[in-house]
């Protein structure tokens, strides 16, 4: 299968949790992002079964994972092992692994679910997964904006 060009691709983003993973789909071409449900994950690690599925079922060309910075920049522990998921998941699939800072998306994402839904629609996976539509969309405005 040919390559697609940037800006034709789909593009599966992770919100890189110990517990639980938050997942977003979306494409180049719209620039938009649909929440999928969370992966669930034992010290970052998901069910490979769950991923298998999740990647046949979208058939991403790249995959984004949000990089949990502290408030100056710098790395913590969660950093490393956010690399570590996404260096592992592209290497898995074959694909290009982009990280993209992710600082303020839960509370981005925790202001929109409330707005929508309010208390009752905050969950741990529906937070998570609304961080990795908020982090594929940045990523969507960095690239073609």
């Amino acid at each position: 299968m040919a390559k697609k060009a940037k800006g034709e691709r789909t593009v599966l983003a992770f919100d890189f949790g110990t517990i639980s993973i938050g997942v977003a789909v979306g494409t180049e071409l719209t620039g938009t992002a649909s929440m999928l449900p969370a992966l669930k994950a034992v010290d970052g690690i998901p069910n490979a079964e769950e991923l298998d599925r999740l990647f046949a079922e979208w058939k991403p060309d790249i995959i984004v994972v949000g990089l949990p910075l502290n408030m100056d920049g710098t790395y913590q522990d969660v950093t490393y092992k956010a690399k570590k998921f996404g260096n592992r998941t592209a290497a898995r699939y074959n694909l290009q692994v982009v990280f993209k800072d992710e600082r303020l998306s839960t509370k981005t994402a925790r202001e929109h679910i409330f707005g929508q839904h309010g208390y009752r629609g905050l969950s741990k996976g529906k937070v998570d997964s609304m961080s990795a539509v908020v982090i594929l969309e940045g990523y969507f405005e960095e690239c073609f904006s």
